[in-house]
């Protein structure tokens, strides 16, 4: 190797790291799930029922929007969707509060609440950034029982959602 090819290899070696540490960082994505009532990542989070990778990290079931599945269609956490899992059903009444924690707040479109297929509520952001705790009260009408509610909280400014499930016993 030629002393010049040498030395702007030294050199490049040299500045690389200085640049990774100078330029502008990626917009981190978003992330959240329902603490109160319990969700299911926050059932695996708590160790309330056995899980696998999601316990570690419970804000993280992504995917596109327009999705039905407590997993958000993603593999990894394909558990979420398995109904005989041992899902613990917190007693709420017609009513209820259901809380978001999250861990990067990020613009928001809607926040969705869907039970049986048909959607219950909706909640319209247009486009805010929501702080770390988001609360709505979510009104079942005339539904009681065990009912599982799929949460859906939509990203304004990127293709995804992210998905939720909460499992209840309404009157119960």
């Amino acid at each position: 190797m030629n002393m010049k090819r040498r030395l702007s290899v030294v050199i490049g070696a040299g500045i690389a790291p200085l640049l990774a540490l100078c330029l502008p960082a990626g917009e981190a994505s978003a992330h959240g799930y329902v603490s109160t009532p319990p969700s299911r990542q926050a059932q695996c989070a708590a160790g309330t029922v056995a899980c696998g990778d999601i316990k570690y990290e419970p804000q993280s079931v992504e995917g596109p929007k327009g999705l039905t599945s407590c997993s958000g269609g993603n593999e990894r956490f394909a558990e979420l969707d398995d109904d005989s899992k041992g899902w613990v059903a917190t007693p709420v009444s017609s009513k209820t509060s259901f809380t978001w924690k999250l861990s990067t707040p990020h613009a928001t479109s809607t926040w969705q609440y869907f039970v049986g297929g048909s959607k219950i509520a909706e909640v319209d952001d247009g486009g805010a950034q929501p702080g770390e705790t988001v609360t709505h009260e979510v009104d079942f009408g005339n539904l009681t029982g065990k009912q599982k509610v799929l949460a859906v909280w939509n990203i304004a400014n990127t293709a995804n959602a992210f998905y939720v499930c909460i499992d209840v016993n309404i009157g119960g």
